[in-house]
């Protein structure tokens, strides 16, 4: 029973957070506040929520990476996809090393193998934690898209590389070879598998709803229930469940082209799925904040694994890790960055130099989140032999720091650099989207003159079904360049309009299949498709209800 209060009791700080941070006299970052009332929640009843970490990665990253995935825009993920894999991969390997090094070097009470393995959880970036603190603030949309896959892309070669860290300190040894093809299993068999779990299903989903029909919910839950069975079958043949549940994401972005969804499903599966993905970002900052105060009692005895004896080495440590993080990264973004400008050197026009204000929210945005903080707890606490693993309290507490921290640095830092910055411009998404409004309205047209041809025809209807298209194909040559409504009497008007309602459902549907067609011949970026889709849905299921 208390367990279910508990959860109860964190649906509503997750709710009472959104008004805290509108009320306080001063900017507090939405993440940083529910991690506030997750410290207060644990110190209301005494203890913080134990968190298993299998069953934190199980219940709350398929959904959250999924969602990422289906959103992310994916002209920008492909187009930039040697930048995001520089930071997913080449990052990560450089972090490991880099940041391995230093902590052993300032703790030499941490064994290397451990020291690594702290590293290798703290190179990867969270979606989740990004994704909250870019709600907030005004980033550039191609830094975003690049943080958005670097952030869903790197967890698998962190987590290798964390895995083969603590087998190194279990078992003293290291195979370069199996770690490299570990690696590649993981993330090959973890992309394939979510790409065909969602191809599959919906493929049955809509031979079953072709053939015996379907209930209004039934395609949201399977929505919901796709990133879960995705992330299983990932984990049970031991390849990567967070690349399964992206790879299933970014399918069903595609599955979707299809159009087979009913207008008014896609409308409540975006609502559905909006509430889905806040309260479980909220629950993940609130989990975080409920461990804080058994990590602080745990610190004391961290000091003496450190071989301190003042607990400020504690913040030392902590600080000297985060800002070691934030050079390499740096270091490493800047590298890349002038690489880019060599590979257009010549060119009769040259790429303009990286701002330096973006090189530092570029650093800023590594934000490290609950992900990280799940996978320390995964460090064993016994070695082979029984005896304790050294320095895990020490690790686990430093991990936690290093959240907060990089969660304080973005939250308040990112605004003040990305103050007054020139973003620059998309300049072809306005263009697209202008034509894909024009393709879409010459199709509308289209189609409702081929719909007025097979009203049922007579005498007495000619009039209204002339008056009803009229007023139908008025509104779409307005986008074209003119046209004026039509007027009907009152006794009239009934008729007039459900031959208009018929009329301007199938000029939605030409509408929609016109949208999506441009997508699928990728002459139009598909979060642009997502925005007309939602228009046209929205008007779709409005004049869907009034015919019941």
């Amino acid at each position: 029973m208390e367990s279910i209060v508990l959860v109860l009791v964190m649906l509503l700080a997750v709710v009472a957070s959104g008004y805290l941070v509108r009320v306080l006299p001063f900017a507090l970052p939405l993440p940083l506040a529910q991690i506030a009332l997750g410290a207060l929640i644990a110190g209301a009843f005494n203890h913080g929520v134990a968190l298993d970490p299998e069953v934190f990665f199980l219940l709350f990253l398929p959904p959250l990476l999924f969602l990422d995935g289906w959103r992310i825009p994916k002209d920008g993920l492909f187009r930039d996809m040697r930048a995001i894999l520089a930071l997913a991969l080449g990052l990560v390997l450089f972090t490991v090393v880099g940041a391995g090094l230093l902590i052993h070097w300032m703790i030499p009470a941490m064994p290397v193998a451990v020291a690594f393995a702290l590293a290798a959880i703290l190179s990867p970036t969270d979606p989740v934690a990004v994704s909250s603190v870019a709600a907030r603030v005004s980033i550039p949309k191609r830094l975003m898209h690049i943080l958005e896959g670097e952030s869903l892309l790197n967890d698998a070669s962190g987590l290798v590389c964390f895995r083969f860290a603590v087998a190194a300190a279990l078992t003293g040894g290291f195979s370069l070879a199996a770690a490299t093809l570990t690696f590649f299993w993981m993330a090959l068999a973890g992309l394939a598998l979510g790409l065909a779990v969602t191809l599959i299903v919906s493929w049955v989903q809509h031979a079953l709803a072709r053939r015996f029909g379907e209930e209004g919910g039934s395609p949201i839950l399977i929505s919901l229930l796709i990133p879960f069975g995705a992330y299983l079958l990932a984990e049970r043949v031991h390849a990567s469940g967070i690349l399964a549940a992206v790879a299933a994401g970014i399918t069903m972005s595609y599955a979707e082209l299809r159009g087979r969804v009913l207008a008014t499903t896609r409308v409540q599966r975006t609502a559905v799925w909006g509430m889905v993905q806040f309260a479980l970002n909220g629950i993940m900052f609130v989990l975080l904040g409920e461990q804080l105060p058994d990590m602080l009692r745990g610190a004391l005895d961290s000091v003496e694994q450190s071989g301190h004896v003042n607990p400020w080495w504690l913040a030392a440590y902590a600080v000297a890790i985060t800002v070691g993080l934030a050079l390499l990264r740096l270091f490493w973004v800047w590298v890349a960055a002038r690489r880019a400008l060599l590979r257009f050197h010549g060119h009769e026009a040259p790429r303009a130099p990286t701002p330096w204000r973006l090189l530092l929210a570029t650093t800023l945005a590594g934000v490290r989140g609950v992900i990280t903080l799940a996978g320390v707890l995964t460090l064993p606490q016994l070695l082979p032999d029984g005896t304790p693993l050294p320095a895990r309290d020490l690790a686990v507490f430093l991990a936690t720091c290093v959240i907060l921290l990089s969660l304080l640095a973005a939250s308040f830092g990112l605004p003040r650099l990305l103050a007054d910055l020139p973003e620059p411009l998309e300049s072809s998404a306005q263009r697209q989207e202008d034509h894909a409004r024009h393709a879409a309205a010459v199709a509308a047209i289209a189609a409702i003159e081929n719909a007025q041809r097979s009203l049922p025809q007579g005498a007495a209807d000619a009039e209204l079904q002339t008056l009803a298209a009229a007023r139908v194909l008025a509104l779409y040559r307005s986008r074209l360049g003119g046209g004026t409504d039509g007027e009907t009497g009152a006794r009239e008007l009934r008729r007039t309009e459900e031959f208009e309602r018929t009329l301007r459902l199938a000029g939605l549907q030409a509408e929609r299949e016109a949208v999506f067609e441009l997508t699928r011949r990728r002459r139009l970026a598909d979060d642009t498709a997502r925005k007309l889709v939602r228009e046209i849905d929205l008007i779709d299921a409005r004049y869907r209800q009034e015919t019941h």
